[in-house]
């Protein structure tokens, strides 16, 4: 078995899943904003530490995806952000793309960046301790999208970054985000990020990447936002299941769900479902965001200096989705 390979089944063996704290500075300030806390380096910091530093790290958490100005940071106690993440037992990683901008020749649509001089920032942070790292592409679904353009050349980057991840020793998080945000029906969603997930293996083999050393971090097969064709969240498990089964090579050790602007109740409850109905052989847990943050930053914005309240809160976020990732969650088991 590969380094890289045990890598990704420490970060989620045993239903643990993957904190995902890399919000830039500007999406932070916004999370702040909305809670009324100032958003300066010191506050974005003393947030993340009371995550990092509390008992479900140790637990449930298996890695967490930093940005670069957390990862440089360094803790009350003076010590370096990842080493306080891995004295809890969990993995630190990295976001290394510089953010979705506007594709060329399909001006309605997204091309993540930041290939160049990804070499040299993957050896800075591996030797500031990274484990890991992740590389997000987006994409939309409308009447014309998304385009071949779209779906190729994200793949072709996802693809690029992850060669580059693992010469460097870490494992590559792959993250094709079909967006929920449309009318589109969960139909359309399952035939698009079916399209959007061969396309990225296609690359992936490619370009030679060890398929048993990433990490797929795909979005769950629902209707979009806007849309009248709602579904239930047992179809939306069956759906996601049977999309990941196509679409998705046997070597991979493990997918870590996104939860793409559900709410911490039903990114819990869909991850679930699928573990309930999962028959495969892959490894299905969660790589949250705001699933997990959410109730956590809303308490802690009343009292930022309640550090155990603010645990507490985060704490049980983590224990019902690492649950949830082993199929035994139940509604009764949330406060």
């Amino acid at each position: 078995m590969s380094e890289l390979n045990n890598i990704a089944l420490k970060i989620l063996k045993d239903g643990k899943g993957i904190l995902a704290a890399d919000e830039s500075t500007a999406t932070m300030t916004k999370r702040l904003d909305s809670v009324n806390v100032v958003s300066t380096p010191e506050n974005r910091l003393l947030f993340r530490e009371i995550l990092f530093s509390s008992s479900s790290m140790t637990k449930c958490i298996g890695g967490v995806i930093l940005y670069d100005e957390t990862i440089k940071q360094e803790t009350s106690k003076k010590n370096k952000i990842p080493e306080l993440i891995s004295e809890m037992g969990s993995a630190p990683g990295i976001k290394v793309d510089t953010g979705a901008k506007i594709l060329a020749g399909s001006p309605d649509e997204k091309i993540t960046e930041g290939l160049d001089g990804l070499r040299e920032r993957l050896k800075e942070y591996y030797q500031l301790g990274a484990k890991f790292t992740k590389w997000r592409g987006v994409y939309t679904i409308s009447k014309n999208y998304p385009s071949k353009l779209s779906v190729q050349s994200n793949a072709h980057a996802l693809a690029r970054y992850s060669a580059l991840v693992q010469e460097c020793n870490m494992v590559p998080i792959v993250e094709p985000e079909v967006l929920m945000d449309g009318e589109h029906s969960a139909k359309e969603c399952y035939e698009k990020t079916s399209e959007v997930i061969k396309k990225c293996f296609e690359e992936l083999i490619l370009h030679k990447v060890d398929l048993k050393g990433i990490i797929l971090k795909p979005n769950m097969i629902l209707a979009g936002n806007k849309s009248k064709d709602k579904i239930s969240n047992d179809d939306v498990a069956k759906l996601t299941l049977k999309c990941l089964e196509n679409s998705v090579p046997s070597e991979v050790p493990g997918i870590a769900f996104l939860s793409g602007g559900q709410s911490e109740l039903e990114a819990t409850e869909n991850l679930n479902l699928i573990n309930k109905h999962n028959k495969t052989n892959f490894i299905m847990s969660y790589s949250y965001g705001r699933a997990l943050q959410q109730s956590a930053l809303k308490f802690w914005s009343k009292d930022t200096k309640n550090v155990e309240g603010t645990q507490k809160i985060f704490n049980h976020r983590a224990k019902m989705n690492t649950l949830a990732a082993q199929g035994n969650w139940s509604k009764n088991l949330e406060i």
